[in-house]
C-alpha cells in the first residue's frame, strides 16, 4: 500500500472519532455554554445552567425542531467529538448530575477538549491530502502530540496552554493551505475568469461572488455572511474560520475545498445540488 493511501486511511479513522456522538455524552454543550438571545437563541442562558430543553437522559426534547424553536445556535454548534471524550474518558462515565461536585471542572474541560479536537479535525484533513506529502511526517507527529493531550487528566487539561498548541498546529495548517492552493493556482494559470486575492478576515458580507474565480482562494476567517456563492467552483479554497451564516451555496462545488466544518455548513443555505466533501454531512434542514 502506498504511503499516501496509508495516511489517508489513518486520517479517515482519526476523523471518524471527531464527530459529535450525543448518545455517549452528558448533554455538555447544553449546559457548559452560555446562550444569548442575540446569537441565535430564543433566551439568555448562563454557562453552567442546563438548557430548559435538556431531558433527564441528556437528550434534547426539541432536537428535531430546532429551527422552529428559534435555536439556530444549536444547529450551528459542533463539538468535534469532545463531548463523548470528556464523558467517557476524562470523567470515566461519571456524569455531572450524579456527581455534581465535578460539574464545574467537567464543563471547563469540555471547552478545552473541544479546542483540541478541532485542531485534530484540521490536522486529520491535512494528512489526507496528497499535496501535503512533503509534510506528512510533521502532520502525523503533531496529531500524535495533540491526541496525547486529549487523554490527560482533567487537572492537567485545565493547566494546558491551548493557545501555544494552536500556534504550533497553525504553522502546519498554513503550510497545508499553501501547498493545496498553489497547486490549484498553477493548474489554472491560463484561465481568464476574473481573479481576486483576499486577506485574512476579508469582509465579504452580502457580496456577490459568482463572477469571481475562487478556486485556490485564501478565505481564512472571511466574513461570508449572506454572501452569494451559488454555482461557485471552490476547488482548493481555504475556508478555515470563515463565517458562513446565511451564505448561499446552492449549486456550489465545495467537494475539494479545504478546512470546511460541519458547523459552517449548518448555518449556510445549501440544497441537493451543493457538492460537499465526503467527511461532512448534508444538513437536514437544507431545502
Amino acid at each position: 500500500m502506498s504511503e499516501n493511501k496509508t495516511d489517508a486511511s489513518f486520517s479517515k479513522k482519526k476523523r471518524s472519532n471527531l464527530h459529535s456522538d450525543c448518545e455517549n455524552c452528558f448533554g455538555l454543550c447544553c449546559v457548559a455554554l452560555y446562550f444569548s438571545a442575540s446569537e441565535g437563541f430564543p433566551i439568555n442562558k448562563d454557562a453552567g445552567q442546563p438548557c430548559p430543553n435538556l431531558k433527564q437522559d441528556f437528550r434534547c426534547c426539541v432536537h428535531n425542531s430546532l429551527l422552529e424553536n428559534g435555536l439556530k445556535g444549536c444547529i450551528a454548534f459542533e463539538c468535534f467529538g469532545a463531548g463523548q471524550k470528556v464523558a467517557q474518558v476524562s470523567f470515566v462515565r461519571q456524569d455531572w448530575r450524579k456527581v455534581p461536585a465535578t460539574s464545574k471542572q467537567m464543563f471547563e474541560v469540555f471547552l478545552i477538549m473541544r479546542q483540541l479536537h478541532e485542531l485534530l479535525w484540521y490536522l486529520a484533513e491535512a494528512l489526507s491530502l496528497k499535496q501535503t506529502t512533503p509534510i506528512h511526517n510533521d502532520l502525523s507527529l503533531m496529531i500524535e502530540e495533540i491526541e496525547r493531550l486529549t487523554y490527560l487528566s482533567p487537572n492537567l487539561l485545565m493547566e494546558l496552554d491551548v493557545a501555544e498548541n494552536r500556534a504550533k498546529v497553525n504553522t502546519l495548517l498554513i503550510k497545508t493551505s499553501e501547498l493545496v492552493r498553489n497547486q490549484v493556482l498553477q493548474e489554472q494559470k491560463s484561465h481568464q475568469r476574473r481573479k481576486k486575492t483576499f486577506s485574512r478576515g476579508a469582509d465579504l458580507i452580502a457580496a456577490d461572488l459568482r463572477s469571481i474565480d475562487l478556486r485556490g482562494a485564501n478565505l481564512r476567517g472571511a466574513y461570508l455572511i449572506a454572501a452569494d456563492l451559488r454555482g461557485a467552483d471552490l476547488n482548493g479554497t481555504d475556508f478555515i474560520g470563515a463565517d458562513f451564516r446565511d451564505a448561499d451555496i446552492r449549486g456550489a462545488d465545495l467537494s475539494k475545498s479545504i478546512f470546511l466544518t460541519q458547523a459552517q455548513l449548518n448555518v449556510a443555505k445549501g440544497d441537493v445540488t451543493t457538492k460537499l466533501p465526503p467527511f461532512v454531512a448534508r444538513p437536514r434542514h437544507w431545502s
